[in-house]
């Protein structure tokens, strides 16, 4: 009787540590992954409420460093704001109707890597942005944005897909009769970036673009190819995609005014 009861015992206390284990949230679980990134992920808008009846949505950018700042493309924030009249950047945090507005003024900014940090009045939650070394083909890959904006509410999507190439950052072009001055320069001296099988929108400039098992921050969303006009990219979509690697990301934090 005394065996049987220490059997039954050892039992229980082999089980019982493996139940509470399973009960624990698991944070390599991809929908905690993205629920985590979204409470990170904002609406970068222009507020001029005489131009403007609702803030005017631009792209996505996150949260960085302490909470007090966040990084979106510099194509996003790159227009000249009127000084004449009421108009500043905000970013919107939220989920539907349930947003925050919060005043945001540009910091920094790196044009040729089409990055821009803004300073945010109010400290939100940050993400954790990966190394510095970029990540070799056939990683997995998410992202979260505003494609579409915020016509019905503030609602981030996600997409996910994987990194298909290193390659140059050049604009392609389908013959050598599109090419540019400038984008030959960028051809002779390229900055590398990833190109992506993923379906992005002209919305998800700006878009933070993360290891879905971890959600370190790998790259940030800065265009699509486009296979004919600028409407294209949303009723064919080629599904290629392009980001700026995270490394760019920590330069420009790091750098001084």
């Amino acid at each position: 009787m005394q065996r049987l009861l220490i059997c039954i015992l050892s039992i229980i206390v082999l089980v019982y540590p493996a139940k509470e284990a399973f009960s624990k949230p698991d944070r390599h679980n991809f929908p905690f992954i993205v629920k985590a990134i979204s409470e990170s992920t904002l609406a970068i808008a222009i507020e001029a409420p005489i131009k403007y009846s609702t803030p005017k949505i631009q792209g996505t950018g996150f949260v960085v460093g302490d909470g007090s700042y966040a990084i979106t493309n510099y194509h996003v924030v790159s227009d000249v704001l009127d000084p004449s009249i009421v108009e500043h950047f905000v970013v919107l945090s939220g989920r539907g109707t349930k947003v925050r507005k919060i005043k945001a003024t540009l910091e920094k900014i790196d044009p040729q890597h089409d990055l821009a940090l803004l300073k945010l009045d109010e400290k939100l939650t940050a993400v954790h942005l990966s190394t510095e070394a970029l990540l070799p083909p056939g990683s997995e890959v998410a992202f979260t944005g505003f494609p579409i904006g915020a016509i019905l509410g503030l609602y981030p999507a996600t997409h996910r897909g994987y990194i298909s190439a290193i390659t140059p950052d050049a604009i392609p072009a389908h013959n050598s009769n599109q090419l540019t001055s400038r984008m030959l320069a960028r051809i002779e001296n390229p900055s590398l970036i990833y190109q992506l099988d993923a379906v992005a929108y002209p919305g998800n400039s700006g878009s933070p673009v993360y290891d879905p098992t971890t959600g370190d921050i790998i790259g940030v969303i800065n265009k699509v190819l486009v296979k004919d006009t600028k409407e294209s990219a949303l009723s064919a979509p080629t599904g290629i995609s392009y980001a700026i690697p995270v490394r760019h990301v920590l330069n420009l934090m790091s750098k001084e005014q």
